[in-house]
């Protein structure tokens, strides 16, 4: 495994931006399998309010505690302003 991987998987706290109600899209995907590694993680879509049971945040900005790393499952014009609230955050992990 090489060091950014690592680095990622360290982190105690995790975001899925473009998380999905869907159980057949990948960001639906993404979430459980960080809930079945019972890790840490907060749903992230601009229009859901919940999704798998958890409540869901319209943007890593909105979320009381800031994620340390963020899957991102977006279209790309999307990703680029994710990437860009990661900076403004401080979140240096990004998957």
């Amino acid at each position: 495994m090489d060091t950014a991987t690592r680095d990622f998987l360290a982190c105690s706290t995790f975001a899925v931006v473009g998380a999905s109600p869907d159980r057949t899209k990948y960001g639906n995907k993404v979430l459980r399998c960080y809930v079945q590694n019972r890790r840490t993680v907060t749903p992230v879509h601009p229009k859901e309010t919940s999704v798998e049971g958890m409540e869901a945040y319209p943007s890593l900005s909105a979320i009381p505690a800031t994620p340390q790393a963020v899957s991102v499952i977006t279209p790309p014009p999307v990703t680029e302003k994710v990437v860009e609230e990661c900076g403004r955050l401080g979140i240096r992990h990004v998957w």
